[in-house]
C-alpha cells in the first residue's frame, strides 16, 4: 500500500496539528497530560469548537455534514489527535447512532437527529449489553411492546458508557419473541432519556471512577417513530454498527502515542537510576510490540480504503479488534512495568500529595497506571468479546 503523502495531504497535517496548537482548548490538553478526567462541559465544549471548524463528523458523508475526507485524511487526523494527546471524538453518537440514522433511517429522523449529533447538542450513549446478554446479545430482554403509535419499553441496560450525561440512548430492544431465531425479534429504536420511567444507576469502577451504569426502563413510552428502519432488523443494524465501533477499538494512533512516550521515559533518568533503555530486554518487547503496530496499521488503512469505496467494513473489523486491544493491553502492561513504585495509585481528590517539581514522571500520567491497566481489561471484552470475534473470523474469513 502506498502511504506516501501529496502535497495536499502534507499540507492538511500541517492544519490539522496547527489546530491542536493554537485553537483546541489548551486547559482540556493539560487536564489529558495529567490523567485528570474530564469534566462534561469540557466534553462538549471542545466538540463544538471542532464542529465549527467543519470537523464535528470526521466519518461521515458530506451530504450529511459530515468532512468527506479521505481514509489517508482520516489516518491523518486520527495520527494528529493522538500526537497532541487530545480526547478523541465520542463515539457514540457520530460513529454509531448516526451513520445508522442516515443509512437507515427515515428522511425525518435525519433532518431531526443528525443536525444536533453534528453539534454535539445531544450526548448519545448505547443501550445493547444487559445482565446474562453481553457476549451473547441474542438473549437480550429488554421489552418493546407496541401500544398504538407508541412502544412501552420495560427492561435494563447495563455498561452503559457515560450514560450518566447522556440525553438519548440507543437501543437494541426485543419486539417479537414469537421467532424461530432469536436475532430475528429484535429492532433498533432511540430513546429519549428524560422522561418518566427511566433511572440511571452508577456503577463504580475499581479507581471510583463513575464511567459506566446501568439504566432501568419501567414502561416508558417511545413513539414509533422513533423505531429506526423495519422492525425486527436491528439485529442487522446493530451488526453493521459494531462493525464500525470493532475498527475504531483498535485504537492505532493511540497506541502509536502510548508507545513513543515510553520510549521516551525509558531514555530518561529518575533519580541518578540507570535509564530503563539500558535494559535490553525490556526495549526489545518495545520494538516487538512497535512491528506488530505497524502491521495492525496497514491493515487499519486498508480497512479505510474499503470503507471509502463504499463498503461497511467487514469481518476484517474483527481481526483489528483483537489484535488492536491485545496490543493496546500489552502496552498497559509494559507502561505499568515501567512506572515501578509510581504505578501506585491515590486520587488527587483524597489525597494531598503534590510532587516536588521534575519528581512526578511521564506527564504525570504514571501514578494512573495501575488504574488504567486494570479498567483497559475490558478492551478485549466489550464490542463483542475477542473470544466472539475469532468465532466470526473462522466463519466469515475462514470458512469453517
Amino acid at each position: 500500500m502506498n502511504v506516501t503523502f501529496t502535497g495536499e495531504e502534507l499540507a492538511f497535517r500541517a492544519e490539522v496539528r496547527a489546530f491542536y496548537e493554537t485553537e483546541f482548548p489548551q486547559d482540556i490538553l493539560e487536564k489529558q497530560n495529567q490523567a485528570i478526567p474530564l469534566t462534561r462541559d469540557d466534553v462538549v465544549r471542545w466538540h463544538k469548537i471542532a464542529y465549527k471548524r467543519g470537523w464535528g463528523a470526521p466519518n461521515w458523508p458530506k451530504k450529511y455534514g459530515g468532512t468527506g475526507w479521505t481514509p489517508i485524511q482520516k489516518y491523518i487526523f486520527a495520527d494528529e489527535q493522538a500526537r497532541a494527546n487530545a480526547p478523541v471524538h465520542l463515539s457514540f453518537g457520530v460513529s454509531m447512532v448516526g451513520p445508522i440514522i442516515y443509512t437507515f433511517g427515515t428522511e425525518e429522523q435525519m433532518q431531526r437527529f443528525l443536525p444536533d449529533i453534528l453539534e454535539f447538542n445531544t450526548w448519545w450513549c448505547q443501550g445493547y449489553s444487559e445482565t446474562g446478554a453481553g457476549s451473547d446479545l441474542a438473549s437480550l430482554k429488554t421489552r418493546a411492546d407496541l401500544n398504538g403509535d407508541h412502544y412501552i419499553v420495560n427492561g435494563t441496560k447495563t455498561w452503559t458508557t457515560l450514560g450518566q450525561y447522556a440525553d438519548w440512548i440507543f437501543c437494541l430492544v426485543r419486539t417479537n419473541s414469537d421467532v424461530a431465531r432469536r436475532q430475528e425479534g429484535i429492532s433498533f429504536v432511540l430513546i429519549d432519556l428524560h422522561q418518566p420511567g427511566v433511572t440511571v444507576k452508577p456503577i463504580l469502577l475499581l479507581g471510583g471512577e463513575h464511567e459506566v451504569n446501568e439504566i432501568h426502563f419501567e414502561n416508558v413510552k417511545v413513539p414509533v417513530e422513533n423505531l429506526v428502519g423495519e422492525e425486527g432488523k436491528g439485529w442487522t443494524y446493530g451488526k453493521v454498527l459494531l462493525q464500525h465501533e470493532r475498527t475504531g477499538i483498535a485504537g492505532v494512533a493511540v497506541s502509536k502515542f502510548k508507545l513513543s512516550r515510553l520510549r521516551a521515559q525509558a531514555g530518561r533518568s529518575i533519580r541518578g537510576a540507570d535509564p530503563l533503555a539500558n535494559n535490553k530486554a525490556f526495549m526489545r518487547r518495545i520494538a516487538a510490540a512497535e512491528v506488530e503496530l505497524k502491521a495492525l496499521e496497514y491493515t487499519e488503512l486498508r480497512t479505510l480504503a474499503s470503507i471509502a469505496s463504499g463498503n461497511a467494513p467487514g469481518s476484517e473489523s474483527s481481526i483489528l479488534k483483537i489484535a488492536g486491544t491485545e496490543l493496546r493491553q500489552q502496552i498497559d502492561t509494559l507502561q505499568l512495568e515501567a512506572s515501578g513504585y509510581y504505578a501506585l495509585p491515590y486520587v488527587n481528590d483524597q489525597y494531598a500529595i503534590d510532587f516536588p517539581p521534575g519528581e512526578r514522571v511521564g506527564e504525570g500520567t504514571q501514578t494512573q497506571s495501575s488504574l488504567l491497566y486494570f479498567n483497559h481489561r475490558k478492551l478485549s471484552i466489550f464490542g463483542g468479546s475477542n473470544e466472539i470475534q475469532k468465532n466470526i473470523i473462522a466463519k466469515h474469513v475462514l470458512g469453517l
